[in-house]
């Protein structure tokens, strides 16, 4: 047989297609945030305020972070037809958010040692100065945020333009956490940077307003392990929401009952179940998996399985396995 007799059981493994806007809104960001960070370090060392400081050291991680991120999404598409990838290019983007989550949680030790420093060894703060920076830095992340979360709504939106097209009823629980595995984790790894810039902004201003007025030296530090903490705690669930992709650890969503479902319902020729179900991610919004099945009816067959399947447009690729007994 040649490739157009084949045509039909031949697909490409380009299951997601990314997104230009995000591409485009963390390069831009990237760029915004590299500069701050220079602005933010310098004043910090000048003006000698630790929550300046802190705010400037996680900064440069999250430029990196950021950037990280944007490489991520160029990355994916510029291999998005490679074969070597048996499922596609998706995971590279999810990789960068581990890789950046990683970073923020080095950003929260950095800023512990540098506050418990400022505890022991107290040292002269210029607040007025320090504080004019750290309302620049907080409008500029707040800037940054807008620009990617308008991004993220654009992916949102687009996400939900698509239907299922099946009528098997759901738990109205199952479809709000099924949303929550659509994220765009690259996206969100850089919009969760930013937000840790912008908080640790906002008690950089308190402290050295508290300094400033009140003569609450002391202030400066402790908000910078507050900001420690608050980060530590970002980068905690980043971790764990891209280490769920990157293992496989899909097996609770609810897209998994839904293939035994469809594949279970129709008992009229003879019990049929799955003995062995594996379903993973491959993009965003889509799944792949591998199914074993034991049945009593005769005329099952792969492609009755693979049609069953089918009505969730959610899954894109499916091995399947027959035996009759």
């Amino acid at each position: 047989m040649d490739t157009e007799e084949l045509s039909d059981w031949i697909h490409d493994h380009a299951f997601d297609e990314g997104s230009e806007k995000a591409e485009r809104s963390t390069r831009l960001v990237m760029w915004i945030t590299a500069a701050m960070m220079v602005v933010e370090i310098v004043a910090g060392w000048w003006y000698n305020s630790m929550a300046l400081l802190a705010d400037g050291w996680h900064m440069s991680s999250h430029a990196v972070a950021i950037g990280l991120s944007a490489l991520a999404y160029a990355t994916a598409r510029k291999y998005a037809t490679d074969p070597r990838f048996a499922f596609g290019t998706w995971k590279i983007e999810v990789l960068a958010g581990f890789a950046s989550a990683i970073f923020l949680l080095g950003v929260a030790v950095m800023m512990v040692v540098g506050s418990v420093e400022r505890i022991l060894q107290p040292q002269e703060i210029h607040y007025q100065e320090a504080m004019l920076v750290g309302v620049l830095g907080l409008l500029v992340n707040l800037v940054c945020a807008l620009l990617l979360g308008d991004a993220h709504h654009h992916d949102h939106d687009h996400d939900h333009g698509h239907s299922h097209g099946h009528g098997h009823g759901h738990q109205n629980e199952q479809h709000e956490q099924s949303h929550t595995h659509h994220h765009d984790l690259n996206l969100r790894s850089a919009y969760v940077h930013v937000i840790a810039d912008a908080a640790t902004s906002v008690l950089a201003i308190v402290a050295l307003a508290g300094g400033w007025l009140y003569g609450w030296s002391w202030l400066d530090p402790v908000m910078g392990l507050l900001g420690a903490v608050l980060v530590a705690v970002w980068s905690k669930e980043l971790i764990v929401q891209t280490g769920k992709v990157l293992l496989d650890r899909e097996m609770d969503h609810p897209v998994v009952e839904e293939i035994r479902e469809v594949v279970e319902a129709d008992q009229s020729k003879g019990r049929t179940r799955i003995t062995d179900l594996h379903v993973w991610r491959v993009g965003k919004k889509v799944y792949s998996c591998a199914l074993t099945v034991v049945t009593q009816d005769d005329s099952l067959t792969p492609t009755e399985v693979r049609n069953r399947i089918s009505v969730h447009e959610e899954v894109v690729h499916a091995t399947i396995e027959i035996h009759h007994r």
